[in-house]
């Protein structure tokens, strides 16, 4: 029996970006109080949290502080040093959720390719490399291109670089600058991604997202997405293997490769909230944000059904160099009909920096599920166009 008290429970998340900032968003209605870790001070998530503490995300000092004023940990991006995390649950008794574990399996692309690959979960060819002649070696094998990526650190397309041909390979690797593997290219008809939930004793899956990328960085979320039942349906059964290998509850952002046979390929897991599941807070009956603070509580899992077809767009910097954040023309998406605002509340805009994204939800008349998505995609991309970061 789930009991609500005033306080509520708190939960210390290690991050307090734009995740950690609708986190908290999230777990107010709840009853739930969110503490951030994080070495900005004032950071995003600091003005619709309880608090903030001001440390690295592997500052074990501060980790443990903030497991002493919370009854779970989590975290928001995968910085967080998994040893530290562990070194504190077992101090303090205090749950982390997910699992550190899987945060270990997911630091490593490499690693975290070998364990899906060994329980069965579908991914295109790769291996490790140390040279230019393993990555001539794997074009060879492979073909070219071939798509090198950093083992450790990279997001946001950071750290993956197309190898065109063995004349690349030494460029390429310095442009990783660091231990590196390499995939074969996977030939896709689209990306997708399942935001899948991890719960006590349950699973949940949210409807599978259309992803459109442009420079490795997401760009736009279609929901759901333009393919066919079957296929979706694939990518649905893919996410709830993947989940069977994760540790821990809460959210995952399962990133999935449709190729044009048809057949779904895992590319990349983010044991947190998701950039491709923002959509959820307009556009689903249980945000992404809300079924993580379940989920880490323990708590029952809420409704994942599409309320209708939606279309997120992302608010990238598009300035040259650091500045202060201005954005202009903001009413253009505040007069629109069916479109919700989310500015992250950064300080400074930086090149292709994430600054706030832009939900467009159907009206409830809208029957025509294609030519609505279609129609979203082009409004919300109008609306994104219409604002722009101010020059100086």
């Amino acid at each position: 029996m789930t009991t609500l008290e005033s306080p509520g429970p708190t939960v210390g998340v290690v991050g307090g970006g734009q995740l950690g900032r609708m986190l908290a968003e999230a777990a107010s209605p709840l009853g739930v109080d969110v503490i951030v870790l994080d070495p900005t001070p004032d950071c995003p998530a600091a003005g619709v949290s309880r608090d903030q503490l001001v440390g690295d995300f592997d500052d074990e000092a501060r980790i443990q502080e903030l497991a002493e004023r919370a009854d779970v940990l989590t975290f928001e991006i995968e910085l967080a040093d998994q040893d530290a995390l562990e070194r504190v649950r077992e101090e303090t008794g205090v749950p982390v959720h997910p699992d550190p574990a899987t945060l270990r399996t997911i630091h490593d692309k490499l690693v975290q390719k070998r364990e899906l690959e060994g329980a069965g979960v579908p991914v295109p060819p790769f291996r490790a490399v140390e040279d230019a002649a393993d990555v001539r070696e794997a074009i060879d094998d492979y073909g070219a291109p071939v798509m090198l990526k950093a083992r450790t650190g990279g997001y946001d397309g950071r750290g993956n670089v197309p190898v065109e041909s063995k004349a690349d390979a030494e460029a390429a690797l310095e442009a990783v600058a660091g231990p590196a593997m390499v995939e074969s290219f996977v030939d896709f008809e689209r990306e997708i991604s399942v935001i899948a939930a991890k719960g006590y004793g349950e699973t949940a899956t949210f409807p599978v997202g259309e992803n459109v990328h442009e420079d490795e960085i997401l760009r736009e979320t279609v929901v759901p997405a333009r393919s066919s039942d079957a296929v979706l349906e694939r990518a649905r059964e893919v996410a709830e293997d993947v989940l069977e290998v994760m540790e821990g509850r809460g959210i995952y952002g399962i990133e999935l490769f449709e190729t044009r046979d048809g057949e779904i390929l895992l590319n990349e897991i983010a044991p947190r909230p998701h950039n491709s599941g923002h959509w959820t807070i307009e556009g689903a009956r249980t945000s992404q944000f809300e079924q993580h603070v379940r989920a880490v509580l323990g708590w029952p899992l809420g409704s994942t059904a599409l309320r209708v077809p939606t279309v997120s767009t992302n608010l990238l910097a598009d300035v040259e160099e650091p500045r202060p954040a201005a954005l202009e023309n903001v009413e253009r998406i505040l007069e629109a009909p069916a479109a919700s605002l989310h500015w992250y509340g950064k300080r400074e805009a930086r090149p292709l920096r994430k600054m706030g994204h832009v939900t467009v939800t159907a009206d409830g008349d809208e029957t025509r599920e294609d030519q609505t998505r279609e129609e979203l995609l082009e409004r919300a991309r109008g609306l994104r166009d219409a604002v722009a970061f101010e020059s100086q």
